[in-house]
Parts: C-alpha cells; sequence; structure tokens
C-alpha cells in the first residue's frame, strides 16, 4: 500500500523519523492501528446503543432535553 501525505503531515512525520530514528512505514502502521481500534470500540459501542434503543432498555433524549438538562445544571445556584 502506497500512503500519499500533503506537505505539512509529512513534514511532521519527517521530523518525527529524523528525531527517533523509527521508520516511516513505522509510524503509519501505529497511527492506522490506532485509527482502526478506536473505530472498532465505536462502532461496537454505537451497535450496543443502538440495541438498547431498540429493546425498549433505554429511552431515546431529543437534542432539546439534552440542553435544558445542560443549562438547568450549570445554572449558577449562588
Amino acid at each position: 500500500m502506497e500512503v500519499n501525505l500533503t506537505p505539512h503531515p509529512q513534514a511532521k512525520l519527517d521530523r518525527l523519523v529524523a528525531e527517533t530514528g523509527r521508520s516511516a512505514d513505522e509510524f503509519v502502521q501505529d497511527a492506522m492501528a490506532g485509527y482502526v481500534d478506536e473505530l472498532l470500540d465505536l462502532r461496537a459501542s454505537l451497535d450496543s446503543r443502538y440495541d438498547e434503543i431498540t429493546s425498549g432498555k433505554v429511552k431515546p433524549v431529543s437534542g432539546d432535553e439534552v440542553m435544558a438538562r445542560l443549562r438547568a445544571k450549570t445554572r449558577w445556584t449562588g
């Protein structure tokens, strides 16, 4: 696989390679592994939440209600 980076990330990667002695391939492999792990975790979390909602185990809350709750929690009570 070939990865083409724009100049700014490429310069950062080149600097890391020079400073650490690790190869660019190692950094790209590590970055991709971490990114894919995060995506898999997020998907599992969303799938689980979806299952809870469709089964009726959890009641969805509207965005307006969430905002109202946050505002109520952050109101100054002093």
